[in-house]
């Protein structure tokens, strides 16, 4: 078999590139080691930044997204016994954010990906990546696919990365003391918007995935388990956490999903070895406190699909030589976003009341100052494109 362009996972990144290397007339093989199924029901992020609805849009992917999807413009900061909210429309006008699971862009594009007759290949075994310098080809199952340029997209426990060369790339990782419980349950949002949540006991968020599905996270130790959560225990914390304003109650029901995400951030430069390009959580990892996963690899996406369209038409190389610097532009922005979020929000030692007193004074700072509050404005949904 041959392809122009071997894709290794078929989450949001592998899937996006296929169907935009498909509306350049670029054909692509899509190879997953999970089943459709399993991909399309795994719960992840669900905040898209507004260049990442601007994408799906107009690659003819957000017509349920655009109908589904809950429009942003503004979240509330929650600390202290009050609340204050950031407002997009002000500080960042014409710009907000969109809340649709990230399951669903991975339906929208599947079922794009077949109706155009895309080559997607789920539960597929011993994937493995050969002669990357010159000739790259990939064989699994007992089978070889001989293509043109390899774009590993297979995250961050795949096969890619790893078949680098050692010594090739650098890595930089940092991880932090506390996981997130993740709650997917089946009762309406509490609030219109996301609620952050920074209090002694610990950081919590209230989000949604629709007018009758909400999704809350909360801090804690980073060994624990969901095992360790009832119902019971997870909604009193929830209470304790978010029923800190006057006024505000949680709204209880049942709880369908919980599962422990570790809290990392990483990255590995360059994100390229001879004909393999990396993209999304392959090659970088943010904590989610500032939502940006999903959107690095649609941005990823955008960069490397421009460079293959340039490659292909006339054999230019010059955006494919320069892919892993443009990208990690945009991703050690996110990278001091998503750690920055991270440190002003959550509870670390507790016995640090310097650094307590200092998270509140930056949140006084961030909440009573408009250059402070554009700047995460503009950081939360994303730069312009």
């Amino acid at each position: 078999m041959r392809t122009q362009v071997g894709i290794i996972g078929a989450g949001p990144a592998g899937l996006l590139l296929s169907h935009l290397l498909h509306l350049r007339g670029i054909s692509s093989v899509v190879l997953e080691r999970r089943s459709r199924d399993h991909v399309e029901r795994r719960v992840r992020a669900g905040v898209l930044e507004q260049g990442t609805v601007d994408t799906l849009v107009a690659a003819g992917v957000g017509e349920r997204m655009l109908r589904e999807g809950l429009p942003h413009h503004g979240i509330e900061l929650r600390y202290g016994g009050a609340g204050h909210r950031i407002p997009f429309e002000k500080l960042v006008p014409g710009r907000a954010i969109t809340v649709y699971g990230q399951q669903e862009v991975v339906k929208d594009l599947i079922a794009a990906r077949l109706e155009a007759g895309g080559d997607l290949r789920f539960e597929v075994e011993d994937v493995a990546l050969h002669a990357l310098e010159d000739r790259p080809y990939l064989t699994f199952g007992g089978e070889r696919l001989d293509c043109d340029v390899i774009a590993g997209c297979d995250g961050f426990h795949g096969v890619s990365r790893p078949a680098v060369p050692e010594g090739v790339l650098t890595t930089y990782e940092r991880e932090y003391p506390f996981a997130w419980l993740g709650i997917l349950a089946q009762v309406a949002p509490s609030s219109e918007e996301l609620i952050y949540a920074r209090g002694e006991r610990g950081f919590a968020l209230h989000s949604m995935r629709s007018p009758t599905l909400s999704r809350f996270y909360l801090q804690v130790p980073p060994d624990a388990v969901a095992e360790d959560w009832p119902d019971g225990r997870v909604w009193d914390e929830l209470k304790a956490r978010l029923e800190t304003v006057p006024g505000f109650t949680l709204a209880t029901g049942e709880i369908v999903e919980k599962s422990v995400t570790p809290m990392r951030s990483y990255v590995v430069e360059p994100m390229q070895y001879g004909r393999l390009y990396l993209a999304g959580d392959a090659a970088h990892i943010v904590p989610p406190t500032g939502a940006k996963g999903l959107n690095l690899a649609v941005a990823d996406v955008r960069v490397l699909t421009e460079a293959l369209a340039a490659y292909f038409r006339d054999g230019s190389t010059g955006l494919l030589d320069g892919y892993s610097a443009a990208c990690l532009k945009r991703v050690w922005r996110a990278q001091h976003f998503s750690w920055w979020m991270t440190t002003l929000l959550h509870t670390f030692d507790s016995d640090d009341a310097y650094g307590r007193r200092l998270q509140l004074s930056y949140l006084d700072y961030v909440t009573s100052s408009e250059a402070a509050a554009t700047t995460l404005a503009e950081n939360y949904v994303g730069y312009e494109w």
